[in-house]
Order: C-alpha cells, then structure tokens, then sequence
C-alpha cells in the first residue's frame, strides 16, 4: 500500500512541470482572444438562479443596459445568473463572451454566448475577469461568488490592481454580508472605514449602470 502510494507521488510529481504548458496555453488562448473583445464588465452569480427568478430577469436587463452602454458582457458561462447576463448581451452577439470551466459535474456552456473560452484552472480563468473587466457586477450566489467578490476587493484593497467598479446587486440579499463587515470586521479593526468605499449596493439594473458611469466621469 505504502510503496503504490509512492509511485504514484512519484508520478504527479514528474506530471507537474509539464501542468506548466497547460497553464502557459490556457493564459496565451484568453489573452488572445480577450484582447479584441474592448471594454467589458464581468457578471458574476448563482448557477442555480431559475429563469423565472427576479434576479434573472434583472441580470438580463442589466446585461442588456451594459451593451447598450458600449460594454461587452464576459460570465463564467454557465447556466442561471450567467445564462441570463448572456442572453441580456445577446442582444449584440459579439458583445456576449463566457469563461467555462471544466468541473467534476459537467458545466455545459449556455446557448447565448458568442465567444467561448474553456479552462481547467479556475486561477487562469480568474486572471481574465479581472484583466479584462471596467467593472464586476456581482448578483446572488455561492461561495463561487463569494470568491469572486472578496478577492476582487482585496486585489483594489491591497493595491495589485486600480480600483474599479465593484457593485453588488440586490441589498436584502447582500445586506446581512455587509453588517457583519461592519459590525464585526470594521469593529475589530481588521480593516479601514474607507475599505468600504470600494464596493457599493444596487438593487435595480439602471443603478449598475449609473454607478460605472459616475465613476469613469470622475476619473
């Protein structure tokens, strides 16, 4: 048992150098094919957000606002949340892109993207929400989103990138996250009163809009 399991340590640590092409051509390929897509905002969200959801209704208006606005639209091309800000970009088919990511359960990508770009690594696929993105609208979700939303303010907060819109989209359910922030990390010091100026609340797809408006006028 002992010696199986060391041969097969033996082997993921012969495979690891060569994990660094893949990582290489993933980086490459999103580079590529991002560049040429112009300003866009990420959506982020629950893939489990129905269609008859309120939430779905209002990311695909929001999606829908943001084209009109001159953005691309880029999701992590799944179903719910990102199926919805899709289909609101699908209004300009070539303003609609999704990062899919290869998971355990199959994430099919949804029918109303345009521009495709499949990963395996989730801190590739990362890389190119941020580099890519004039802002991150952030709609109901999981601990995906959740991950998406903290390391976004903590890359602004800490300075490794220049701040940009970051907007959460629906107070009541956001509202209790951002109490506890306050009530409990503010309280205990363990960030600063104005690391809360980063993010702002919404709750209607017009006010997204507004708010990446006003911020590149003051720029």
């Amino acid at each position: 048992m002992v010696k199986g399991r060391k041969l097969t340590d033996e082997i993921n640590n012969m495979e690891d150098p060569w994990r660094v092409f893949r990582i290489m051509a993933e980086f490459v390929d999103g580079f590529h094919q991002l560049s040429q897509i112009g300003d866009a905002v990420t959506i982020f969200g629950s893939a489990r957000t129905k269609v008859n959801h309120r939430m779905y209704k209002d990311a695909q208006k929001t999606a829908r606002l943001l084209v009109k606005e001159g953005y691309s639209v880029i999701t992590g091309g799944g179903p719910g949340i990102m199926e919805a800000a899709n289909r609101g970009a699908f209004i300009d088919p070539e303003r609609s892109v999704g990062l899919n990511i290869e998971l355990p359960f199959e994430q099919k990508p949804n029918r109303y993207i345009s521009h495709l770009i499949k990963f395996h690594y989730f801190f590739c696929r990362k890389v190119m929400f941020v580099k890519y993105a004039k802002a991150f609208v952030i709609f109901p979700g999981g601990f995906g989103t959740l991950d998406e939303f903290f390391e976004s303010v903590t890359l602004i907060q800490t300075g490794r990138i220049d701040r940009f819109p970051v907007v959460l989209f629906g107070s009541s359910y956001w509202g209790g996250l951002i109490r506890w922030v306050k009530e409990s990390m503010l309280a205990e010091e363990n960030i600063n009163k104005k690391d809360l100026e980063i993010f702002t609340i919404v709750d209607k797809p017009e006010d997204v809009v507004k708010s990446i408006r006003s911020f590149y006028k003051k720029k």
